[in-house]
């Protein structure tokens, strides 16, 4: 009797180990579904971040691309009443071709609005952050190009006895050195 509940003992032990193993495996494949569910949700994520991150992308480079492209603008605009003058300067001048006026009274005229006209077109390079580079004092070869050397007793040698023609910079970056003549 003894051995035969030694035997329904074993029994029962192999089928209680039994059933745990399928619930391991059972919870097993529950794991592995369930990873995979995860795997799965992570991969959509990641497509969606860098689609995200692409469109993000590309919109960055048309707006940078954009804003290149209309950089001028404002620069632009500023320059138009300066053309403007110009034009009249040029209509004046073909006017008084036709119409022989005191031709002293046309070229004072003319004068004025030239005046004028760099007058405006300086103000509005400055607005802009374009000036013109400054040629009093000594010779500096970052703003200045020597095209001559010349003798004079009024100059220190190296110093600018003329400007030939105008430099400019933008901010602290030469556009076009000034040309000039430096004293012996």
């Amino acid at each position: 009797m003894q051995e035969e509940q030694n035997e329904n003992q074993t029994f029962d032990d192999s089928q209680e180990h039994d059933e745990s193993q399928e619930e391991v495996v059972a919870n097993d494949a529950d794991s592995k579904e369930a990873l995979q569910s995860q795997i799965n949700e992570l991969k959509e994520q990641y497509v969606r971040a860098y689609a995200d991150f692409e469109n993000t992308k590309k919109r960055l480079i048309r707006d940078k691309d954009q804003a290149l492209e209309y950089a001028y603008e404002k620069i632009a605009k500023d320059l138009l009443p300066s053309l403007d003058t110009l034009e009249i300067a040029l209509k004046t001048i073909r006017d008084s071709k036709e119409n022989s006026e005191n031709q002293e009274e046309i070229l004072r005229k003319i004068e004025e609005g030239i005046a004028l006209t760099l007058d405006n077109l300086l103000k509005t390079l400055a607005k802009h952050g374009i000036e013109p580079i400054l040629t009093e004092g000594g010779f500096d070869p970052n703003f200045h190009d020597a095209i001559m050397q010349v003798q004079s007793d009024a100059h220190d040698s190296g110093e600018i006895v003329a400007e030939m023609q105008k430099g400019y910079k933008y901010k602290e970056r030469v556009l076009r050195p000034s040309m000039v003549s430096i004293a012996k």
